[in-house]
């Protein structure tokens, strides 16, 4: 039986390098991730060539309401079958920010690759975001861990 989610309503605002292009979307029901394309002109493909990154606007402004956040974070297909990922990943847009949403692209691949007017090329996740007290101290608790870190778990020796 499908989950229902009550949704948490966020306004967004089209920059006029955006008209045309639909809203973020969700591909599935089960999906996580809004779907944000680029909103590059249409006859000004980019091309990034290995090695190299661009900012990637996706000419869309959000108002994301306080005690949320958005996570800009890579497309799988594109990071599996051309090397694109994001240098920044995951990007974070702030309650507060009004500025229009962008996106840090880098060609991990080895052949160039063409970003054209309206692909899919990001994806972007609201979550709640949890604030802290933090409280100094002379020293923390133990635990089995301990310091391990950096592939110190799942590793036999």
């Amino acid at each position: 039986m499908p989950v229902s989610f009550e949704a948490i309503r966020v306004a967004i605002e089209r920059e006029p390098d955006a008209e045309g292009l639909p809203l973020p979307s969700y591909a599935t029901g089960g999906a996580a991730g809004l779907d944000l394309c680029a909103a590059i002109p249409i006859h000004s493909p980019r091309t990034l060539l290995p090695g190299e990154r661009a900012l990637i606007t996706t000419g869309l402004r959000i108002a994301l309401p306080e005690g949320y956040e958005a996570q800009i974070r890579p497309r799988s297909g594109l990071a599996i079958k051309h090397g694109i990922g994001l240098v920044n990943s995951p990007g974070t847009v702030d309650s507060d920010y009004r500025g229009v949403v962008q996106v840090i692209l880098i060609n991990w691949g080895q052949e160039p690759f063409t970003i054209r007017r309206g692909d899919r090329i990001a994806q972007m996740v609201i979550a709640p975001v949890t604030r802290v007290s933090l409280v100094e101290t002379n020293s923390l608790d133990t635990t089995t861990r301990g310091e391990g870190g950096f592939g110190s778990t799942g590793v036999q020796t």
